[in-house]
């Protein structure tokens, strides 16, 4: 059976129902697991925070994993890590 080329490329590019590499507990609770949690989360920050290099390249790497699934796990570390720098990520059990 012979997979259409729009069907492969459907197949093999991330959308914002995607999930991250792996999940992340924040302090207050919540978890974000999914690439559109990551962007609504990013949505709310102010444009300061954005400012901010670590930010600066959470958004950047999350920009590539969408267009290049192979950059997921490090568009989720980077954004594991901004969290982190921001003191909002749960503490390791």
């Amino acid at each position: 059976m012979r997979i259409s080329r729009l069907t492969e490329i459907a197949l093999s590019e991330l959308t914002t129902i995607s999930p991250l590499a792996f999940p992340l507990q924040l302090a207050d609770g919540t978890t974000i697991a999914m690439i559109g949690g990551a962007a609504n989360y990013i949505g709310k920050l102010s444009e300061e925070q954005r400012a901010r290099y670590h930010w600066i390249v959470a958004i950047r790497m999350l920009d590539h994993a969408l267009r290049e699934p192979r950059y997921l796990k490090t568009a989720t570390i980077s954004f594991q890590t901004a969290l982190a720098m921001d003191g909002v990520l749960a503490a390791p059990p």
